[in-house]
């Protein structure tokens, strides 16, 4: 008899094109679905919760597979870490009921977005920060990013070839605070567009820079055209840090 298994995934995504199986490049999805058809002696195909880019990385990604072994749920993360890369790893892997789907049921997602501003580049901070050389001011990018709070239709973060049906979101947090040389950008929302998150941080460090006053920001929303945001922010700097799932009781208490 089948059952349904969820996986909490962190992987470095410098050397990857991105979690969905592309060819282009190697996938996150696809090296844990190779590592898992051996592992189970099945042809396993992972469903994600969230499609991040290529160069983007994980604290807590969220999968789910059917399977019909034998092997505890809660022991499949031990197995499959000794046959993962380093720069993959299953923090825990339990049983869910059949219906749980990751990207279906009502969630909110946190990403983290880490810019290093000082005069010079870190080594050791390179692959997961963005390295902004000139001064930020991280309270008027925070003033900026109280108009972005709420539901709105964040059409103008989004680029263009994304494919929602709808362009309306809901953030409910979305914070900035220094702590010494790194700037951080925290947003939470029940879903994100194409591009939406770095578009945004890309938007904020021109009010960092002085380019836009905070007010701005509200305008670029209201024009519901991409042209008028700031660029996208490299990926590097951006971490899915996690999912929670708002109806907990849907999967019968085992989120």
């Amino acid at each position: 008899m089948k059952k349904r298994i969820k996986l909490i995934i962190g992987y470095d995504g410098t050397n990857y094109c991105g979690w969905q199986v592309q060819k282009n490049g190697i996938a996150v999805e696809a090296v844990i679905n190779e590592k898992l058809s051996r592992l189970l002696g099945e042809d396993i195909i992972i469903i994600g919760a969230s499609r991040t880019d290529s160069g983007v990385h994980a604290l807590a990604n969220v999968a789910v597979f059917d399977t019909e072994t034998k092997i505890p749920p809660e022991k499949i993360s031990y197995a499959l870490n000794t046959l993962l890369p380093e720069d993959i790893t299953i923090q825990k892997s339990e049983e869910v009921f059949p219906d749980f789907h990751p990207r279906y049921t009502n969630s909110l997602k946190t990403y983290e977005y880490k810019i290093l501003n000082r005069k010079f580049d870190m080594p050791t901070l390179r692959l997961y920060t963005h390295f902004i050389y000139y001064d930020l001011d991280a309270r008027t990018m925070s003033q900026a990013a109280e108009f972005l709070i709420g539901e709105h239709d964040f059409k103008s973060f989004c680029s263009l070839r994304g494919q929602a049906l709808t362009t309306i979101r809901t953030i409910h947090e979305l914070q900035v605070t220094k702590s010494g040389d790194i700037i951080s950008i925290r947003i939470t929302g029940n879903g994100f567009l194409y591009n939406m998150v770095r578009i945004i941080v890309g938007t904020l460090i021109k009010v960092g820079l002085g380019v836009y006053p905070p007010e701005h920001v509200k305008e670029i929303l209201d024009k519901k055209d991409r042209n008028f945001a700031g660029p996208k922010a490299p990926a590097k700097g951006l971490t899915l840090i996690k999912i929670d799932y708002q109806n907990t009781l849907d999967t019968h208490g085992y989120v």
